[in-house]
């Protein structure tokens, strides 16, 4: 659970979508309390200096950016919080804040986390003898968990460091026999590859001589299924009740939606990727590789034999919807572009988080508040209703649309429910010869 601490005192910020970003981002700026300086990071493009850059990936021509927003509403745990999300697809952030108001007046998230083990494998080849090859590792644990502990000292005083091993046999693979060792690493407030990595090369030696067979590769997991983050809500019928439905209705059709996700792995894919536009803008926005985060999330998705829903909805006795998400969640606060680029930087001091186990749960919340969204809105009016209306800026700009322009065109799209380049043109022409 996270602990509590001082921070935003309200996420709930109204009103919004009618400032300016000028104006909505002074708001985030009074709410979180930030400096001058760091408010002044939003005030033109180019936060990411171009030699900044050069020295985080290679081939540097420039930098590309992405539209930043900012959930509101969201009470996790008992605390507020503001979060930075940068993603381009329209209703992503809207509906974020949406169903997060929603959970708010019933009590808002409760998510925990486990601790922040992550594994790092060592492929031993070449063996005749795997199972004896595995009890011989195994007998050689501590020394084999000291070896790993010696390249980080850091770690190691900080309360992380290499745990435990554990040994798989593969004893019939196109290419002969083979054991995989796994060191179990607890990596703290930092994603861990690095470490992981440099602890399974700086191991396998030691293996060879226990085993007398061949390492090969030595690399982490991005299945992080020792570090997981849940989250859970309870959400009354009256908080759901529309004029058009009930709440006892909308929350049957809701755990129907789930039933489906939950059996078919065609409609599991969307939705779940419904799940991850909450977590992928987060963990992009602080500077975390999304990329793993994807690939653990939809292995998860599949290890009990089927491609399924991450999430869970339920209705309990007391007749509330009830919603579940567990996924491996390997995300950092310290190293990588998280220190490097000041735009992440900035996100996490708008989060005013203190470890990486927190951050974790706050992607787990955003994940479940963006699924609720997805299917309440598939369960009642349709996905395309709200989404397009969101979309329409994107269209008025596309077709010409500038300044105050784009939001006069957008409003009258979204009203006809014609959502198209060639209807914003015309709308757009006879404004401004009116």
């Amino acid at each position: 659970m996270v602990k509590a601490q001082s921070g935003v005192a309200n996420s709930r910020l109204e009103g919004l979508r009618n400032l300016t970003p000028q104006q909505r981002w002074q708001q985030v700026v009074e709410a979180v309390g930030l400096s001058e300086d760091e408010a002044a990071l939003f005030a033109k493009p180019g936060a990411l200096p171009v030699e900044t850059a050069d020295g985080m990936i290679e081939n540097v021509i420039g930098t590309f950016e992405l539209p930043m927003g900012v959930a509101t509403n969201f009470t996790i745990n008992g605390r507020d919080y503001i979060i930075p999300m940068a993603v381009e697809e329209p209703s992503i952030v809207a509906a974020a804040s949406f169903m997060a108001r929603i959970v708010r007046g019933c009590g808002g998230f409760e998510t925990s986390v486990t601790e922040p083990l992550m594994r790092a494998q060592v492929q031993v080849v070449g063996l005749s003898d795997p199972y004896g090859a595995r009890l011989k590792l195994l007998s050689e644990r501590r020394r084999i968990i000291a070896a790993a502990n010696a390249c980080d000292k850091v770690l190691v005083d900080l309360g992380g460091g290499c745990r435990d091993i554990e040994v798989h046999v593969f004893p019939d693979t196109p290419g002969g026999s083979m054991a995989v060792m796994h060191l179990i690493v607890d990596v703290r407030d930092a994603m861990g590859a690095n470490t992981v990595n440099t602890m399974a090369e700086r191991v396998a030696p030691l293996v060879e001589e226990l085993t007398g067979g061949t390492v090969r590769l030595r690399i982490l997991s991005n299945l992080a299924d020792l570090r997981l983050a849940r989250a859970r809500i309870a959400v009354t019928p009256e908080a759901l009740a529309t004029s058009e439905l009930s709440g006892e209705d909308i929350i049957d059709r809701m755990v129907a939606a789930y039933q489906f996700a939950a059996i078919d792995p065609y409609r599991a894919a969307t939705h779940n990727k419904g799940i991850m536009n909450g977590i992928d803008p987060l963990i992009v926005a602080t500077g975390n590789d999304w990329r793993a985060i994807e690939a653990g999330a939809h292995v998860w998705a599949v290890r009990k034999g089927h491609y399924t829903s991450l999430t869970t909805w339920e209705k309990d006795n007391a007749g509330r919807l009830i919603g579940t998400l567990e996924l491996p969640m390997a995300v950092g606060i310290v190293g990588g572009a998280t220190k490097t680029h000041p735009l992440a930087k900035l996100s996490l001091k708008i989060l005013n988080i203190s470890s990486a186990a927190e951050l974790a749960q706050l992607c787990v919340a955003l994940g479940l508040a963006q699924n609720m969204a997805a299917i309440r809105a598939l369960a009642t009016e349709g996905i395309q209703r709200g989404h397009m209306a969101l979309h329409a800026r994107n269209i008025a700009i596309i077709a010409g649309a500038t300044g105050a322009e784009i939001e006069a065109v957008a409003k009258e799209l979204a009203a006809a429910h014609d959502v198209r380049v060639e209807r914003a043109r015309d709308l757009l022409a006879v404004l401004r010869t009116s």
